[in-house]
This record gives structure tokens, C-alpha cells and sequence, in this order.
């Protein structure tokens, strides 16, 4: 076995410890962890620490994510909401993506909440503009086969 894929299932098993409370599948507990719920997993632990990072750097980076909003009330809201207090938010999606990968990551029947957090996450993309459509609509149909693959592993 490559140290890589000892370091990597030892994150896997301490967020699952931390999360559960509970040790995984082939360590002494019976929690199941397919190999495509991990790597979304780990996806949106990155993206967390991405999104965090925007916001201590420079959240008005942000101001300008939903100008091109296919409804009025979309790009309002982000105006008034959002770039009102950008850290905030900016924190809060962090947070929210960070949550989902920890849940990935430890497996078990939460991951399956966290796949539908994915999909509506990526869902909810599209009505920020046709832009987002040329990633968020090949997202949707990846991530929707990767879950359907592990779905069944999951509970």
C-alpha cells in the first residue's frame, strides 16, 4: 500500500471519528466509505479552504458572482444579501462545504444527505447565469452518476 493512500485514509478515518464518532469499514467499525464519496469529499474540503481564503484575502472578489443572474431576484439579492456582509457569507459557504466533504468523507448513511447537498448545491448554480450552465450542467450529470454509484454503498 502507497503512503499516499495510507495518509489519505487516515484523514478519511479521523473525520469520520470526529464527525461519528465512529471508525470506518476496515478498521474495526462498520461504516461503509465508497472511493467516489471520498474524492467528492476531499473536492469540497478544497473548495472550502478556497472559499475561505477568499473571504480573509479579499471578499468584494465576490461582488460581481451574480450579475449575470437569469432572474432579477437573483442578482438583488446578491447585491442587497450577500455583498452586504461578503465575509459572512463568504464563511457560511465555507462552512456549508466544508460540512459536506466531512460527511463524504466519513461515509455512511449522512454521505447520502451530502450527495443531495451536492446536487442541489450545483442545481442552485444555474441560476446565476448561462455561464455557470457550461460547468454546473456536466457537474450535475457527473456528480448524479457518482452518487447513483455509491448510493447503494452508503446505507
Amino acid at each position: 500500500m502507497s503512503r499516499n493512500v495510507m495518509v489519505v485514509g487516515g484523514i478519511r478515518e479521523k473525520a469520520a471519528s470526529w464527525a461519528f464518532g465512529r471508525r470506518l469499514a476496515g478498521s474495526g467499525g462498520g461504516r461503509n466509505r465508497p472511493g467516489v464519496s471520498s474524492a467528492v469529499g476531499g473536492f469540497y474540503l478544497c473548495m472550502a479552504g478556497i472559499n475561505a481564503g477568499l473571504a480573509i484575502a479579499d471578499a468584494e472578489i465576490y461582488r460581481h458572482f451574480a450579475d449575470g443572474g437569469l432572474f432579477g431576484f437573483v442578482r438583488a439579492g446578491w447585491a442587497d444579501v450577500v455583498m452586504a456582509n461578503p465575509v459572512l457569507w463568504a464563511a457560511l459557504l465555507a462552512t456549508g462545504e466544508g460540512c459536506i466533504g466531512v460527511v463524504l468523507l466519513a461515509g455512511g448513511k449522512p454521505a447520502r444527505w451530502a450527495w443531495v447537498a451536492v446536487l442541489a448545491f450545483h442545481a442552485l448554480l444555474l441560476l446565476f447565469g448561462w455561464g455557470f450552465w457550461l460547468y454546473a450542467v456536466p457537474a450535475l450529470a457527473v456528480f448524479a452518476l457518482l452518487a447513483r454509484h455509491d448510493w447503494h454503498q452508503l446505507g
